[in-house]
């Protein structure tokens, strides 16, 4: 299975393991799986660590980095496709990053893994739900 990762998803995964749930664990550790990354989710992360609201023990860029290897994470690539179905998409809210990601997972057929009630039931998005 192919699983694009959310932000926070990816973020709970290397710092907060415990907020990942059993079978989004399993999936995540299972080999034969792809884990997947937009870009879009690493502009968060610098985003939320510039805010404050993500605290690393490293620079931002060192530690997206070094967790990309780490994780073996593939680079959803973020596509002119990608933006043009994210017009398409009917979300409850008009959050670019949302979007872009949402799209992502659509455009290249991707398992999206979230917490986010307003992504989990986007129409067309086959999702993975950490509850």
């Amino acid at each position: 299975m192919k699983l694009l990762l959310d932000t926070h998803i990816w973020i709970w995964s290397a710092l907060e393991p415990e907020r990942i749930s059993r079978h989004v664990a399993r999936a995540l550790a299972r080999h034969e799986n792809q884990l997947w990354l937009s870009p879009m989710s690493v502009w968060e992360l610098i985003m939320l660590v510039q805010k404050g609201r993500v605290e690393l023990d490293e620079d931002v860029l060192a530690w997206a980095r070094r967790s990309l290897e780490q994780m073996r994470l593939c680079e959803a690539p973020l596509t002119t496709e990608v933006a043009l179905e994210s017009g398409t998409l009917s979300l409850p809210h008009a959050d670019p990053a949302d979007l872009l990601i949402a799209a992502t997972a659509k455009v290249f057929d991707l398992t999206l893994v979230t917490a986010d009630e307003k992504l989990i039931y986007a129409p067309g998005i086959k999702v993975l739900a950490n509850r």
